[in-house]
């Protein structure tokens, strides 16, 4: 479990196809105890929680699964890529931003970048079977970075992106045409399951 508030930019040393079905990849962190982490641990990676494989002071390891590579961006990124880093939120912390679970859902495609004093908005194009999950001032994550939605349309919504944000996070290199990873509020479709199953005429589980 994450809360979409993004630690550090890691730097993508190895996109890796060298094990396993979907390839490993190896990405480089700060050489600080925090992130000194064990086998087994999780971290997100622009979003997606992956588990460490493989570790060493100043970097970390992650098998990708062939699913992972298929509903992600994470199969796209080349050497020298910059991806945001997150810890798994601890149970005794405030949570910042909302709950994310670091399920992508599927890829967003950025449509628009535009400034707006020292901060900007991004306008984000949705695929359809994810727009329902959207609502005015809703949350979701792109690149595991937790926003809020700004305007709603029913191709796309825009964010607005604070100096903070852009400044320590992928989306302050982010222009048209880029595919994101896009998480949609747990909470919705937890919302959507349920209704879909309890809907009249259907028989519930």
């Amino acid at each position: 479990m994450f809360t979409g508030l993004v630690e550090v930019l890691g730097r993508v040393l190895a996109p890796g196809r060298d094990a396993g079905p979907g390839g490993r990849l190896a990405v480089a962190v700060p050489d600080e105890p925090g992130w000194r982490l064990g086998l087994g641990e999780s971290v997100a990676v622009n979003g997606v929680c992956l588990t460490v494989v493989d570790a060493a002071p100043g970097r970390l390891a992650f098998d990708l699964a062939e699913e992972t590579r298929r509903v992600t961006t994470l199969g796209r990124l080349v050497p020298d890529d910059p991806v945001n880093l997150e810890r798994p939120l601890r149970l005794d912390a405030r949570v910042g931003g909302h709950l994310v679970l670091g399920h992508v859902d599927g890829v967003g495609t950025v449509v628009e970048r535009r400034a707006a004093g020292d901060g900007g908005w991004l306008g984000i194009r949705v695929p359809g079977a994810l727009r329902p999950f959207l609502i005015p001032k809703g949350s979701v994550a792109v690149d595991g970075v937790s926003l809020t939605v700004a305007t709603l349309g029913e191709e796309r919504f825009d964010v607005a992106l604070i100096p903070h944000t852009l400044a320590r996070t992928t989306l302050g290199r982010r222009a048209a045409g880029d595919p994101v990873n896009l998480e949609m509020d747990v909470i919705g479709k937890y919302v959507q399951g349920f209704v879909e199953r309890w809907a009249p005429g259907r028989r519930g589980p």
